[in-house]
C-alpha cells in the first residue's frame, strides 16, 4: 500500500512538473520575434509572433470587422488553448513550417520516422558500455591497490573527464585516416543490416566511452565497500571461498545501487546524443531537435522538448521505484 501511494504521488508530481515545463516553453517561444513569409494581407517585413500551424493562419489574422490584425495581437492563452485542443481532440501536433523537407508535413510523422536511429545508437552504446564498465569495475575492486587497479582507475579518470564531443572528434579523425569505419551513418531504413550497424559504430563508441568510465568507477566503489563489510567476513568464516563469497553475496549487494545508475546513465547518454547525431549525420531525433531550434520551427521544438522532458522525468521515477523492487529492505513511502 505504501509503495502504491508513493508511485501515484510521484506520477502526479511528474505530470505537474511536465505541464509547468511545457507551459514555460510554449510562452517563451511565443515571445520570440520571427518573420512570417508569404502571408496574404500582412506586411512580411515586420516581425510577428508565430502561430501553431499554417492551417490556422487564415482563421486568426482577421478581427470581427474583417480587418487584418498582426499575429502579435493574438493572446498567447488563446494560442495555447488552440494548441492543446488540436492535440487532445485531433491528435495533431502541428505541421513543419521552415525546415527543408518538412514544410507542411505532420510533425508527429517526422518524429516517429526519426526516432529509431536515436534509440538504436543509445541501446547499442548501453549494450557495449554496461558489461565492459561493470567488468572493469569488478576487476579493479578485486585487484584493489595493485597495478591493475591503478591502470583501470587512471583510465577511468581520463575517460570520465573528457566530454563525448571530444571522443567524437577523435573518432572522426580515426575514421578519416584509417577508413575502417564510415564517417557518417548510411541512409535508408534497414536499421538491422550489418552495413547500417557498422555505420552507427563511430557514434556508438563516442557515446559509450564515457559510460564505460562511469560504470567502472561506480562499480569499483560499491564493490570495494561491500567486500570490506562485516557480513563478508562472516561468510568467509562459515567456509565459503573468496570467489563464492564474492559471487553469492558481494556482487548481489553491490548491484542494488548500481542497477538504478544504469537507467540514469542511459538517460544521460540519450541527452548527450544531440551533438553526436549532428557530428556523424545520424538522422535521429537529436539532430531534428537542433534543426528545429536553428530554423525556429516551433511545432517541432514543442514536440521534441516534450519528448526529452518526459524521458528525463520518467527515468527519475523508474530509478526511484526500482530501489524498492531490487532491495526488499527498502519500502518507498513508508513511515
Amino acid at each position: 500500500m505504501y509503495m502504491l501511494k508513493y508511485v501515484l504521488k510521484r506520477l502526479a508530481l511528474m505530470v505537474m512538473c511536465f505541464a509547468i515545463i511545457m507551459l514555460m516553453c510554449f510562452v517563451l517561444i511565443k515571445m520570440l520575434p520571427i518573420t512570417v513569409e508569404g502571408t496574404p494581407g500582412v506586411d512580411n517585413n515586420k516581425f510577428y509572433f508565430q502561430l501553431e500551424a499554417r492551417r490556422y493562419i487564415q482563421n486568426l489574422q482577421y478581427d470581427r470587422q474583417g480587418n487584418v490584425v498582426g499575429f502579435d495581437t493574438v493572446p498567447i492563452l488563446e494560442q495555447l488553448g488552440l494548441y492543446l485542443k488540436r492535440i487532445v481532440l485531433e491528435g495533431d501536433f502541428g505541421l513543419g513550417m521552415k525546415m527543408m523537407g518538412y514544410k507542411n508535413k505532420p510533425v508527429w510523422d517526422a518524429f516517429v520516422e526519426r526516432l529509431p536511429p536515436t534509440v538504436l545508437i543509445n541501446v547499442y552504446s548501453s549494450l557495449i558500455g554496461v558489461p565492459i564498465g561493470l567488468g572493469l569495475g569488478i576487476l579493479a575492486a578485486l585487484k584493489k591497490n595493485t597495478w591493475i587497479d591503478h591502470v583501470i582507475s587512471t583510465g577511468v579518470i581520463v575517460l570520465i573527464s573528457i566530454p563525448s564531443i571530444v571522443y567524437g572528434v577523435l573518432i572522426l579523425y580515426f575514421c578519416f585516416k584509417t577508413q575502417l569505419l564510415p564517417m557518417k551513418m548510411d541512409s535508408g531504413y534497414d536499421y538491422f543490416s550489418w552495413s547500417m550497424f557498422k555505420s552507427m559504430l563511430p557514434a556508438v563508441f563516442s557515446l559509450s566511452l564515457g559510460s564505460i568510465a562511469g560504470y567502472a568507477r561506480f562499480t569499483r566503489a560499491e564493490l570495494t565497500e561491500v567486500l570490506t563489510s562485516e557480513f563478508m567476513l562472516l561468510a568467509r568464516t562459515k567456509g565459503l571461498t573468496r570467489g563464492q563469497a564474492t559471487v553469492r553475496h558481494a556482487l548481489r549487494n553491490s548491484m542494488v545501487p548500481i542497477f538504478p545508475s544504469i537507467l540514469s546513465e542511459f538517460v544521460a547518454v540519450l541527452s548527450g546524443s544531440l551533438i553526436i547525431e549532428q557530428m556523424f549525420s545520424i538522422p535521429g531525433v537529436g539532430r531534428l531537435y537542433l534543426d528545429s531550434i536553428n530554423y525556429m520551427d516551433y511545432d517541432f521544438f514543442m514536440l521534441l522538448s516534450g519528448f526529452y522532458c518526459l524521458v528525463g522525468l520518467a527515468a527519475g521515477i523508474v530509478v526511484d521505484i526500482s530501489y524498492g523492487f531490487i532491495d526488499p529492505r527498502i519500502r518507498m513511502g513508508a513511515r
